[in-house]
């Protein structure tokens, strides 16, 4: 009888199936299995698939492989845990499953370079489960005997406990996955702390940068126990008396629908991602972090800061830190922006022999940055001048910093720099002159060697010339001349054009990279009286998700003020501003490419449904009022925005207000007559003095942030149809009828986080008046408007903000 065909393929894939693979179907290890560090080797499953155990290679020119734990299903081969070893393992390593002691890793010569233990009695079976814990389970016992979970090393996952005594390690770098210096710990006392030790000595700096304050020295019950990662996502801190503290407050992404994990990064920062399951969307968004400014936060005597000894720290998007070496410094590891940076040519007492230090020293100026600590004289009260020279003199001294009429004397090296528009600080940075690194070997050290062979150099082209014909003499003249001309033209004309362009700190694009990026400006975002706005992807620093706007109000002769005007946008810097990443002005397109926004617009946030918390309303509002304040007053050239509004007001991963549109208002209003079609602004938040022929001020913004702060509170429109809400229908006189009547809970309706701080709720009703005053004159300026909010500067009852209302 003949054998069926499907029957031998059936037998011939099963022949060459591997076999392990088809043991390890439901995540379970049988003992004695084993895993290759090769880069074909299977990893163990999860029964899911979500999670594997086993080899991954970390860098691709190298055969280095770390034993670790990953999501299996997306595309980024995120790592969860790893084997808490000195450095990754070669090729050819070797992973078993002991029955006696456990899980066991030799290397080729079989040495063995990490084990889970060295009696942990009779085994069973090893499982990789479904939550990413690997457990070894015993024969006799109903627990794991060693699992993951309890062996964490910079990542919490759903389902797990970190309990006291218990800490989180992150990473030495991005790609070295060592011990780094950064600890996510709960304390015994109760706290967690995200706190610093030093490398590779791992003595404890003490510096801490976030504190939980759940600790009770009076009350022990009422201390923390242990922090709890549930299997929805929501993390909290269980006291002992089984009250919990929120960590991430805000609603957490549906698990069933997302990947949630808990990571202390490299850099300090400790966060809260999540990742759809869907295995074609890319990249991890952010729900919570801390710190809100590692840059500010982590600051200690002992230890470098957030970035290295000499580094800078700038916060950059999702809190992260951004280090940098200024000028006349350089990283000691190019692999490892975050680490210590050296000076290129270090000043020495020992250089000034002869002249005066103006002859050997110059200085690099830096504005808005400061090492706060390493000070070893201030001279109180100085100039800036002053504190250059007392530098210059000094041959200890390689740093000083000038800051309100006092000057600090610094040494290297430096600890604990930071950048930020809000220091008002210039340091001066000593560097030698005519400083040059060493010529290659072959060419001659001394300088005026080489200047006697240039002439003569010379003095054979002279010979040949008064050797040669009149004629020639005068056509070589005449050449020469005529070279010279034109490439003066042409240096100048590459001057003036490059001169132009480092003005601007951001890319240009060209609108082919744009179009391809949009994918033919397939996905939009939005629209306004900008421009539309499109999703866009292109290889730009660590996220390459971008938002680009085409502009179709700019004619097409103002590239000259199209480009001053990006230059003003590229120069602002701050927590609560869009950023700009580059734009493209090519013959008729006018595009500006911004950082993405993954939560949206502060309308779809605040106007939908559930209703935002009162706290995650209040910190908003705060940081609007902070970015309107930074555009008023502290950046190099004055923006006013003119049309402030919910629509205009991105937030970003962790829900941090981002000013949008900002400085597009020149060039909407470019050869533009004062007309009522022209009045910048949108209906609802347009300030009185549009519509009358007064001058236009930044109280303008003003005005615009009171409605916006009205609508934040309430969480409602500020016009609404009058069908529905009757004599509510327009907020402004809504909500001044209910400051009147004494009657603000009806603001909040049901909002018990807002009724329980009623002085708050209060204050930022009063503030809101005080912001819509028909009278500019009446208006706060902005910062005062951000201290009132604050509460530092005492409120006082407004008046009636007008007599008529006008409304557009």
């Amino acid at each position: 009888m003949a054998i069926p065909f499907s029957y031998v393929l059936v037998i011939l894939l099963l022949f060459f199936f591997p076999l392990h693979t088809l043991a390890q179907n439901n995540g379970r290890v049988a003992t004695t299995s084993s895993i290759n560090a090769t880069a074909g080797s299977t990893p163990w499953l999860s029964p899911s698939g979500d999670f594997a155990f086993g080899f991954q290679k970390i860098q691709d020119n190298k055969d280095h492989f770390l034993l670790c734990i990953w999501y299996a299903k997306i595309q980024e081969k995120t790592i969860v845990w790893h084997a808490n070893i000195s450095g990754p393992v070669p090729q050819g390593s070797r992973l078993n499953v002991d029955p006696q002691r456990g899980l066991i890793l030799s290397d080729p010569q079989g040495n063995t370079r990490w084990r889970t233990d060295l009696n942990l009695g009779n085994i069973d079976y090893a499982f990789m489960n479904d939550t990413g814990n690997f457990v070894i389970m015993g024969s006799d016992s109903t627990g794991p005997l060693w699992e993951s979970f309890r062996n964490p090393t910079n990542t919490l996952l759903p389902n797990q406990k970190l309990e006291r005594g218990s800490f989180l390690v992150s990473q030495r770098s991005e790609a070295n996955f060592t011990q780094g210096r950064f600890y996510f710990h709960m304390l015994d006392n109760g706290n967690l702390v995200l706190r610093t030790r030093s490398v590779p000595s791992n003595s404890i700096f003490d510096v801490e940068y976030y504190n939980s304050q759940t600790s009770d020295t009076t009350n022990a019950t009422n201390s923390g126990d242990k922090l709890v990662f549930q299997e929805n996502g929501l993390m909290y801190i269980l006291k002992r008396n089984n009250q919990k503290k929120i960590l991430n407050s805000r609603s957490v992404p549906s698990a069933s629908d997302n990947y949630h994990r808990v990571t202390l990064n490299f850099d300090g920062v400790l966060t809260h991602y999540y990742h759809s399951r869907n295995s074609t969307s890319s990249g991890w968004d952010v729900l919570w972090s801390q710190p809100d400014n590692i840059c500010v936060d982590l600051v200690g005597e002992k230890g470098s800061g957030a970035c290295g000894y000499n580094n800078v720290c700038e916060l950059g998007s999702n809190n992260r830190p951004v280090c940098s070496c200024t000028k006349g410094f350089s990283l000691i590891d190019p692999n490892d922006a975050n680490g210590d940076c050296k000076h290129d040519f270090p000043p020495s007492c020992n250089d000034v022999t002869s002249g005066s230090p103006e002859d050997f020293y110059n200085f690099t100026e830096v504005r808005d940055t400061d090492w706060p600590f390493g000070a070893f004289q201030l001279i109180t009260p100085s100039t800036e001048q002053n504190c250059r020279s007392v530098c210059l003199h000094d041959c200890l001294c390689d740093v000083a910093v000038y800051h309100k009429n006092s000057c600090w004397k610094k040494r290297l090296p430096l600890s604990n720099g930071r950048t930020d528009t809000n220091l008002n600080s210039t340091a001066f940075i000593k560097i030698r002159k005519n400083a040059a690194p060493p010529l290659s070997p072959g060419l001659p050290n001394n300088p005026a060697s080489c200047q006697s062979k240039n002439w003569r150099n010379w003095d054979v082209v002279l010979s040949a010339l008064l050797g040669s014909s009149v004629l020639v003499n005068v056509l070589f003249v005449g050449v020469s001349c005529w070279g010279f001309f034109h490439i003066y033209k042409m240096k100048a004309k590459t001057s003036s054009s490059m001169s132009h362009v480092a003005n601007s700190t951001c890319h240009s694009f060209t609108y082919k990279e744009l179009v391809e990026a949009t994918k033919d400006f397939k996905e939009e975002l939005g629209r306004g009286a900008c421009g539309i706005v499109y999703k866009g992807v292109m290889p730009i620093g660590s996220r390459n998700v971008v938002a680009i706007k085409k502009l179709d109000r700019v004619t097409h002769e103002v590239e000259k003020e199209f480009m001053t005007e990006v230059n003003v946008i590229s120069q602002t810097h701050h927590k609560n501003l869009v950023r700009l990443i580059g734009y493209c002005n090519e013959g008729p397109h006018r595009l500006l490419v911004y950082d993405y926004m993954s939560n949206g617009t502060l309308a779809s946030f605040i106007f939908g449904d559930p209703k935002p918390t009162w706290s995650q309303r209040t910190n908003i509002a705060m940081g609007i009022a902070r970015g309107l304040v930074y555009l008023h007053e502290e950046c190099s050239t004055q923006i006013i925005h003119c049309d402030i509004k919910p629509q205009n007001i991105l937030l970003d991963g962790y829900y941090v207000a981002r000013i949008s549109d900002f400085g597009l208002s020149k060039l909407l209003m470019i050869n533009q007559s004062r007309t009522l079609t022209n009045i910048r602004g949108t209906r609802g938040y347009v300030a009185p003095e549009w519509f009358r022929n007064s001058q236009v001020t930044v109280k303008v913004d003003v005005y615009s942030f009171g409605v916006l702060l009205l609508e934040i509170i309430a969480c409602r429109k500020n016009y609404e149809n009058e069908e529905n809400y009757g004599p509510e229908a327009i907020l402004r006189d809504w909500v001044l009828d209910c400051f009147q009547e004494g009657k603000l809970e009806a603001l909040v309706e049901s909002d018990i986080e807002a009724l329980n701080d009623n002085k708050q709720l209060e204050r930022f009703v009063m503030v809101g008046i005080w912001c819509i005053q028909e009278d500019p004159s009446m208006r706060p300026t902005m910062r005062k408007v951000a201290q009132m909010l604050e509460g530092s500067v005492e409120v006082t009852t407004p008046p009636c903000p007008y007599n008529l209302s006008i409304t557009m």
